[in-house]
Parts: C-alpha cells; structure tokens; sequence
C-alpha cells in the first residue's frame, strides 16, 4: 500500500508537467519521403499551414467609417504578440515605377486619412484594378474580403497560441460591436487551438461524467456509499498514474490520449465490481471477513489478470503502428490498465479489511432475481431453438458482410466538428467565397546548367500554363508564386494598367526586369517564394477540405498527371514540378491510418487467440470462444456501413479495443462452463445451463456498466468521439448477447469433451463466480425428503 501511494506522489508530480497538443496530428512517419521532402520544403519557404483568415461578405464594410475600423482592426491584430504579418483591403499597396532610379517601390492604395466617401471608392476603383489582390483576398463577384494573418511558428505549435487566438477574438468582437458587420475565422492555427480547448473541457466532463453514472451503477447495485467511495479513490489513483505516465513519457494531451481517463474509470469499475463481489459472495458463504478477503486475493487475481491482459492487448497492439498519436494512445492506455490490475488486487482487499462487515443490505444483490426471467428464456433457447440461433447468426452474419462492401474510408483535415458548429460555418463560408483555406503546395524545380532559369520565358509561360490549370479547378484558389509578382511588376511598369497584369513578353522583358534588378527584400516575402539561385520556386494555393477520397483523386489523378504533361522531358533541361503541403501529407496519413490499424486489430486477434490457446489447450474451444466475438464485430463493422459512417482513425480505433473487452465474457463463460463439466462428470446440458444462469449475470451487469461508461462519449462535440462511444458501446451490447446466445448453442453442438488422466488447464485455475455458489456448498440432509414412487396399494 505504501509502495501505491509514493508511486501516486511520483506520478502526480509529473501529471502536472503534461501540456495540451497544439500540433497537427502527424500520421506519417518522419522518415517517409513524402514527409521528408515537406521538412525540406519547410526549412527552404517556411511554413505552409500558418496562416489564419478572417472573411467578411457585407456592403456595409465599404463605408466609410466600417473601412476605417477595418483598418484599424487590422493594425491591432498586427501588435498581437505571435503575428507575423496581416493583409488586408486596406493596407495593400500597389507597384509603382520609380523611373529616375530604375527601381519600383511600393506605395499604400489607401491613404492614412480618407475623409469622404468619395475618396475611398476612387480608391477602392483602383483596387480593383489590382490584379495580384483580386479574387485572393478580395471576391470581385461578390465583394466577399478576407483578412490573411501569418503566425510565427513557435507560437503556432505551442500553448501561446491560445492568448493569440483570444486577443484576436477580442479585437475581432470589438469591431462587430462597432460596426453590426459578422467576422468569419478559419484557418489551421485556428481551428487547432479551438479543438484543443475543447479536447481540454471535455476530457474534464467526461473523467466527471464517467465516474459518476458508473459510481450510481455501482451503488444502486451494492447500496454502499463506502464501497463506491472508495474504488473512486482506488480509480482516481490509477488516472494520476496515467497523466503521470503522459508526463514520463513526454506526450502532450491530443484526441485521443484525452479519452484515456474515462476509459480508466469504466473498466475499472468492472475490476471493482468483479473483486467486491466475490468478497461479498465469500462472506456470505463463510460470515468471516479475513477468509473471504483471503480467497478473493487466492481465486480473483488470476482472472483479474487475464480479464486485465485481454483488454491491454487491445491497446497495446497499436505499439505496432508507426503512428505516433496511435502508438501513445497504445502505450499509456495498456500500462494503466494492467496497473488497474496491480492497484485493484492490492488495495480493494485492503479496504475491505480496514471497513466493517458487509450488512444484510449490502448483500442482496446475491440474489440477482431481475435477470433471472431472461437467463432463462436464453437457457431455453439454447436446448430447444439452437437452429433457431443457427439462422439467426448466418442472416444477421450475411447482412453485415453486404454492409461492410458498402464501407468506405473518408476523413476531413476539420474532422469531427459539427456541422452546425460556428468553426464549420465560417470554414464553409471560406471555401465557398475564396476556395478555402487548406495549404497545398507545389515546388517546381529546374534542372540545367543555365543561370536563373526561372527568369527564362520559356520556363515562366510553362509554370503560368500550370498555374491557369489550377486556377480553373473548382476547389482550389488562385495561385501565389514569383509569378504573381513579375506580373505585377509589369503592370506597375506600365502605370498600373489592368490589362497589362501579365508576363513580360520579348519586347518589354529586359525594361521589367532591369527594374526588378537590385529590389530588396526586407519583408522576405520574396524569399519565400524562389531560391536564391532561382532554380526552385513555390506555387501556393488553398484548398477546400473536401476530405481525403476528393483530396486523393484530385491530386494523383488530376493535378499530378497534368504537371507530368506540362513538365515533359525537353533536351538536357528538365522542370519537375512535385505537390507538397500539410494537405498532401494529411491524404497520406489517412490510407497509412487505416492500413495501420487493421494490422493492429490483426495483431490483437492473433495474441488474444494465443491467450485462448495457452487457457483452454484446444483448437475447437478456441474456435468456438471466437465466433461470437467476430460475429459482434462483423455487425458493428455492417452497421458502420448501412449508416454510412465512414471508417477513420475514431471509428476503426474500436475494433481491436472491443475485441480485447468482448472476449472477457467468453472467458468468464467458459470458464465456468469448465467447472460445471467437470463437477457434471462431462454433462454438457446441465454444465450449460449451469453457466448460462450464473456467469450470464455477470457478463450481463459488466455489459450494462461498460455500456454506460462509454455511451457518454456520444456527447462529445467532435464526431469522431461520438462515433468512437456509439460503436463501442454498440458493439460490447452485441457482443453480450453472442456470448450470452450463440457461445452456449455452439458449445452444446460441438464440443465433446473428454476426461483426460491428470488434465489440469490454465482455465481450471480462473475462478469465474460473479453470482455462483460453491461447488462445495454443504447440504443440509434433514431436508432432504425421499418420495415413495410406489402407491400405497402396490
């Protein structure tokens, strides 16, 4: 017990080292080379997905006095510590030409002070004119702006992030309450930070809410205010040592990791309920405390073991991803649940010896009557209808195989977040009037021995063709490259000339690029978009995120092949254009994702089968204890499908975890089948019927609580968590039911056992009683009463 409580010290320490994720989930590996080559990219242009934008779509911002607040909105959000840089409507400038020094120079389009109306729509005319602003942050069809604030990348990847996003909020309220005139946010910095505030909040009401429904569970079931009291002590312990364990290792908190403690709590309150009674079960028999906490510790520990290890495994098998959010998720669920084991076998026996007698009160659910009808139906169901069963299972097996082929696997770099949420609205907003607001990158990169050739006109006309081809695509916005600039600059050359917003051809290429030569770039804007050697330039767009199937075909089977096209080998030279960006590697994340976690719930299946073979040495058992558990799976996996709810991180996250939970009940089942076989001299009717009316109410009263416990995450915010709660908690019903069901009628059809001199199983020594009676319960022969068969007149 000491030994706990310094290790809780130990752990609570570091509990209190664990931070919030405010990095992108990365779900591929850092070695990969599409995710090296993003690394590069990065180090050469800087980041791709820093940027948040704000849009607004109202006439009345082209006022005077909303302009002038929108100019002022702009220089506040520009002292917000962590911003870079903002561009906005009223602070674009044009390109001007300075012709007695041969240079261009940039001048604002608005004026410090406007004093009339008349003053601003002269200039907003000229705007207009403005090529290389128009349709990117201004909408010429509708009027629609949007306001482009970069973020410094050691603020976007760390919790500063948070004060950046309210003092923009704030600044952003104070020009509503101004001007009546809605804002829209959106961008990834953005939207992370909101996600992670709301991960943060609801990893507290669900820790909250799962301790409480379960702790009424409990208590409605034991009528002891001490008895759930304290397992809540011995659970909270157990989730110190899990954000402990997040402080050891040094993860942050993400999605998933948050969902752990909830999860603690739940299963162990099964741990719990399983421990107490049978300390309950013993004392009835016994009236003595110290012998019944004595055979909880001899009989329970194994099966709170495997019970235990099936669930771990579950978990642990996500160690064999190579995906880091997974293999965290994995590692701290499996270590935590096995200390579950540690904790719950130490100390609940310890409280038991420290806490009075149990009262005729605390002992009446012993006699479990409520269940008992249905137990019965399903024992009569088991001898009399197992054909019935039979059909059953294959229609039911055969609709969830129709409805997996209907399965799909889709995911949204915004994932999980209502559709009626503000941040999905105001994403929607985005893409609707600018394309988006998702970073996809393109690097073209040539190769020769030439000087500069991305000055050549030649190779300026081939990136244009590119840059017209993705401009015509109607999720992605118009692109920003060097490009953009040498067009404007030819413009501005020619005394800002809309129609002259173009390359510079044969007859004017040396003029414009005589002035371009010696221009500084103080902001490093230019930087960031061509290499000194101006070998390899950056073509940046915006996407719509129309989730990763659209992303995937529109990237491999239109964009790319058509660069192939453009780019075609000619002479020594060669141009190789590549897509890159977060969006790229999100796409990939998501098929390395899903393949991912199908090995993992393969690895689960092949070591829970292993556990099964080293308990019950006996291919047909082992084959009979898994049918029912994949059945449960099979129509969860079909209901995924009939619903259309698509297979992604959260949703494909719950086969190998309910796999390992499921299995439990098969365990416990058989392994009182077992005893009931062999106290029955092998009759398998009586040892079934045996099982079903006392193991049934066990695996149904742990279904119930694992039922609740996981129902809760139904209402999250994020549907990914709500999907992840409905299936799972879906399928650990389906799976009581097939174990309560169909494992008996398979036992009654196919097993035939046979007594073997000096057989001793791993299962003969898991003690399996939940509601059971001793198999050497004493008899009381005085009333016992022995009937004549024969009538008197015989």
């Amino acid at each position: 017990m000491l030994v706990i409580i310094a290790i809780t010290g130990v752990m609570g320490y570091y509990a209190t080292k664990v931070e919030m994720s405010y990095d992108f989930a990365r779900t591929v590996p850092l070695d990969d080379p599409d995710m090296v080559y993003l690394q590069k990219f990065k180090a050469q242009f800087g980041e791709d997905g820093n940027i948040i934008a704000v849009g607004v779509k109202d006439s009345a911002l082209y006022k005077l006095d909303n302009f002038n607040a929108f100019r002022q909105l702009t220089k506040e959000i520009r002292t917000i510590a962590g911003v870079n840089e903002v561009v906005s409507l009223p602070v674009i400038k044009a390109i001007q030409k300075d012709t007695a020094n041969t240079k261009f120079f940039l001048e604002p389009i608005f004026p410090e002070t406007i004093d009339s109306q008349q003053k601003l729509d002269t200039a907003l005319a000229f705007a207009r004119g403005q090529k290389v602003y128009m349709d990117r942050i201004v909408n010429t069809g509708n009027g629609a702006t949007m306001m482009l604030i970069s973020v410094q990348k050691e603020v976007m990847n760390s919790s500063k992030r948070e004060a950046l996003t309210e003092s923009l909020l704030a600044a952003g309220k104070r020009f509503e309450d101004k001007t009546k005139i809605t804002l829209r946010y959106a961008g990834l910095p953005f939207i992370r930070t909101i996600v992670a505030n709301k991960v943060k909040r609801e990893m507290n009401i669900f820790l909250y809410a799962s301790a409480i429904i379960t702790g009424v569970i409990m208590f409605l079931f034991f009528r002891s205010f001490r008895a759930v009291i304290f397992s809540m002590i011995i659970i909270g312990i157990v989730v110190i040592w899990t954000m402990g364990t997040l402080g050891i290792f040094g993860y942050k908190i993400t999605l998933l990791t948050g969902l752990i403690p909830p999860v603690i709590v739940t299963i162990g309150i099964t741990n719990a309920i399983y421990l107490l009674n049978k300390y309950h079960l013993e004392y009835a028999k016994s009236k003595n405390k110290l012998e019944a906490i004595r055979v909880v510790v001899m009989k329970m520990g194994l099966a709170t073991f495997l019970t235990n290890l099936t669930v771990a495994i579950g978990f642990l098998t996500l160690l064999a991803t190579d995906i880091i959010i997974l293999r965290e998720f994995g590692i701290v669920a499996g270590i935590n649940i096995m200390s579950l084991f540690f904790v719950s076998l130490v100390m609940i026996p310890g409280i038991f010896s420290w806490l009075p007698t149990p009262s005729e009160k605390h002992l009446r659910h012993l006699n479990f009557k409520v269940m008992g009808g249905f137990l019965q139906w399903v024992d009569g169901m088991v001898h009399r209808h197992r054909v019935a069963i039979y059909v059953t299972s294959i229609v039911f097996g055969l609709l969830s195989v129709y409805g997996i082929t209907k399965l799909h696997s889709v995911s949204y770099m915004v994932d999980d977040i209502p559709e009626e949420s503000q941040i999905k609205k105001d994403l929607k907003f985005l893409e609707e009037n600018f394309s988006g607001v998702m970073p996809l990158e393109i690097v073209v990169e040539v190769k020769t021995k030439k000087k500069r050739p991305l000055i050549d006109l030649k190779t300026m006309t081939k990136v244009e063709e590119l840059e017209t081809f993705l401009d015509s695509l109607p999720h992605v916005s118009k692109p920003l490259s060097v490009l953009s600039l040498v067009k404007a600059s030819r413009q501005g050359f020619y005394n800002n000339n809309p129609a002259r917003y173009a390359l510079p051809d044969k007859g004017d290429r040396n003029y414009v690029l005589n002035y371009m030569k010696g221009q500084k770039d103080n902001s490093g804007l230019f930087k960031s978009f061509v290499d000194s050697s101006f070998t390899k330039m950056r073509i940046s767009c915006q996407i719509a995120d129309i989730g990763s199937v659209k992303l995937d075909s529109l990237v491999h089977n239109t964009i790319e092949p058509r660069m192939e096209q453009i780019f075609k080998p000619t002479g020594k030279d060669t141009i190789r254009a590549t897509v890159t960006g977060s969006t790229k590697i999100f796409i990939k994340g998501n098929k390395f994702l899903i393949d991912n976690l199908k090995e993992s719930l393969l690895l689960a299946f092949l070591l829970i089968t292993l556990s099964m073979a080293i308990l019950f040495a006996n291919v047909r058992m082992i084959v009979i204890s898994l049918v029912p558990n994949l059945l449960a799976l099979m129509i969860t996996a079909g209901l995924m499908g009939f619903f259309d709810i698509p297979l992604k991180a959260s949703t494909a996250l719950i086969f190998s975890i309910t796999f390992g939970i499921s299995v439990d009940n098969s365990i416990r089942f058989l392994a009182k089948y077992r005893q009931e076989i062999l106290s029955n001299n092998f009759f398998i009717p009586k040892a079934v019927s045996d099982s079903i009316l006392e193991t049934g109410k066990s695996i149904m009263y742990t279904s119930i609580v694992l039922f609740a416990g996981f129902i809760i995450f139904a209402f999250s915010d994020f549907g990914g968590t709500i999907a992840l709660g409905l299936l799972t908690s879906t399928t650990l019903v389906i799976s009581m039911f097939t174990n309560l069901i169909l494992l008996p009628a398979l036992i009654m059809t196919f097993d035939k056992p046979k007594r073997k001199k000096g057989e001793h199983l791993l299962i003969d020594e898991f003690d399996s009683d939940f509601y059971g009676e001793s198999e050497d319960e004493e008899i009381d022969l005085d009333k016992i009463k022995i009937h004549n068969r024969h009538s008197a007149a015989e």
